[in-house]
């Protein structure tokens, strides 16, 4: 007969093999973010330590990224199978052949804003002119500043630009060495503490500049030959983001244990502001996530315009609505 440590021992192997098995069914993805981990990726994180990707038979990775540009790239060669891009640069990336699709909207809002101080002698927009603008060389925000200029009636070429690195921003503002800088909004909060009631605020999105902003990528080839796994995905994240706006703490604390060297202040002040980002008109009638066909459109013409397009390709193929829950709405 069969001892009871011997029996033991036998099911303890079947536990393991049937956990080994799981494992191997799970389908593999690696996510690659825009950047290092912040509030806006909480929800990521959220679903991670929750098991709801496991749940739906998902082994799902998070990689930190150094920009738009670089996920767009890796998930256009099919070195990640998703990602985080802003949507412009993720159509620049498509017209030189980066192979990708769009399949869930995160910013419905453009995230770009303008700063600078009511000391040096600006009072709004169309003092602008004359002035230095810092940003990095690479900036996307350079790259639009011609559709921004046009927008508030001021010459493209009235502004000189310096390149600052993105962690000098407020530092060479408060210097005098530039007197305008651009930034993304979900910082909005670090620029209030920082420069107080001297600080002169402009959302691109007042003057008419509102292209898409972060979205959620799959690889195209990915996309065409694992369509379920790619539905699972976005399922989950459209819940994981509806959760956390119904409750952020439980969020901002799984992306506080999964990523060191964050503020839980500073977090929440960010994810407020991520909340203003997704919400317009769609996203609260149609669904969370929703990419708006004639929006998009005109974004592919907006970076038509003033970005390089390598080659030009049929926008409708660039994105897709199909994998989200029409039920499921950012609250009015």
């Amino acid at each position: 007969m069969m001892t009871s440590r011997f029996l033991n021992i036998i099911a303890a192997a079947g536990l393991a093999l049937s956990i080994a098995t799981a494992a191997r069914a799970a389908e593999k993805i690696d996510f690659i973010l825009n950047w290092v981990p912040g509030g806006d990726h909480s929800p990521y994180f959220y679903a991670l330590e929750k098991g709801l990707y496991a749940e739906a038979g998902l082994d799902v990775s998070i990689q930190p990224g150094k920009g738009s540009g670089m996920s767009s790239q890796r998930v256009g060669l099919g070195k990640n199978q998703l990602g985080i891009a802003d949507l412009a640069t993720a159509l620049v990336a498509k017209s030189k052949g980066a192979n990708l699709v769009a399949v869930m909207n995160v910013y419905a809002n453009s995230p770009y804003a303008i700063y600078w101080l009511k000391s040096s002698g600006i009072a709004g927009p169309k003092d602008f002119a004359g002035n230095k603008l810092g940003n990095p060389p690479w900036d996307a925000a350079r790259v639009m500043w011609p559709a921004l200029a046009k927008a508030i009636g001021i010459p493209a070429t009235s502004v000189s630009f310096v390149n600052v690195a993105p962690q000098a921003k407020l530092s060479a503002l408060k210097s005098g060495a530039i007197q305008l800088t651009t930034d993304f909004y979900n910082g909005h909060d670090l620029k209030i503490r920082e420069l107080g009631d001297d600080m002169g605020f402009m959302a691109w999105k007042e003057v008419g500049i509102n292209p898409y902003g972060n979205s959620i990528i799959a690889n195209g080839d990915y996309l065409k030959s694992n369509r379920k796994a790619v539905a699972a995905f976005t399922a989950v994240t459209q819940k994981a983001f509806a959760a956390c706006v119904a409750d952020e703490r439980p969020c901002l604390d799984a992306l506080m244990r999964a990523s060191s060297g964050l503020k839980l202040d500073v977090q929440v002040d960010q994810w407020k502001r991520v909340e203003e980002l997704m919400t317009d008109k769609f996203t609260t009638s149609v669904a969370l996530g929703y990419f708006d066909p004639g929006r998009v459109a005109d974004d592919y013409k907006m970076v038509e315009t003033y970005f390089k397009m390598e080659k030009p390709f049929d926008v409708g193929g660039a994105f897709t609505n199909e994998f989200l829950d029409r039920g499921i709405k950012m609250p009015k």
